[in-house]
C-alpha cells in the first residue's frame, strides 16, 4: 500500500488487476491537477479505456467523452475526444518524462491540453518540455505494465474507478 502523504493531491485508479496510486504534482502543474481531481470527482473518468498503448512507451486514456465502455461506445472515436471543459494552458516544467509519470495528453497546439493523459512505461525523455507532467504513480505501477497493448487495443483495458484519495 502506498504511503499516501497529500489524499487531497492522491489519485486512485482502480484496474482489473488492482489499484494505481497516482500523486498530484499540484505544485508543478496546478491547473491539471485540478482538472483531473474535477473529473475524477464527476465520476467522468469511471470505466474510460485506454485507447492507445504503445509498448515501451506508454498508455494513453481519459476521453471522457468517447471512451467511456459502457456508454453508446465506439472504440474508433475513443482518443478523439476530452471533456466538456476548456483546454488548458500548458504548463511545462523541468520534470523529465521519467517511467511511471503522468504526461498531459494534446493536439499539436501546446494549450490544448482537456482531460486526456498518459502514464509512461519506460524513461521517455524525448517528450521534455514538450508535454506537461503532472503526478508520478507512487504505488502499482505493475498494474500499468499489465494493460493491454494497442493503438487501439482489440479488447480495451479501462479503469474501473477513479477517485481523489481524500473521498476514498
Amino acid at each position: 500500500m502506498a504511503d499516501i502523504k497529500d489524499p487531497e493531491n492522491t489519485i486512485l485508479i482502480e484496474l482489473k488487476d488492482g489499484t494505481v496510486t497516482i500523486e498530484l504534482l499540484a505544485d508543478v502543474a496546478p491547473k491539471h491537477a485540478e482538472r483531473m481531481k474535477q473529473l475524477a470527482r464527476a465520476g467522468a473518468y469511471d470505466n474510460v479505456c485506454f485507447h492507445r498503448v504503445i509498448d515501451g512507451f506508454m498508455a494513453q486514456t481519459g476521453d471522457v467523452q468517447n471512451g467511456d465502455m459502457e456508454d453508446g461506445f465506439d472504440l474508433r472515436r475513443a482518443g478523439t475526444g476530452g471533456s466538456d471543459m476548456p483546454d488548458l494552458p500548458a504548463e511545462f516544467s523541468s520534470l523529465p518524462h521519467d517511467r511511471g509519470t503522468l504526461g498531459a495528453a494534446r493536439s499539436q497546439s501546446p494549450n490544448s491540453a482537456n482531460s486526456q493523459f498518459f502514464i509512461n512505461f519506460g524513461d521517455n525523455h524525448f517528450l521534455n518540455g514538450q508535454y506537461t507532467v503532472y503526478g508520478r504513480v507512487i504505488d502499482g505501477m505493475e498494474h500499468v505494465d499489465a494493460i493491454t497493448r494497442g493503438e487501439p487495443p482489440v479488447a480495451p483495458d479501462r479503469m474501473i474507478s477513479v477517485k481523489v484519495a481524500a473521498d476514498a
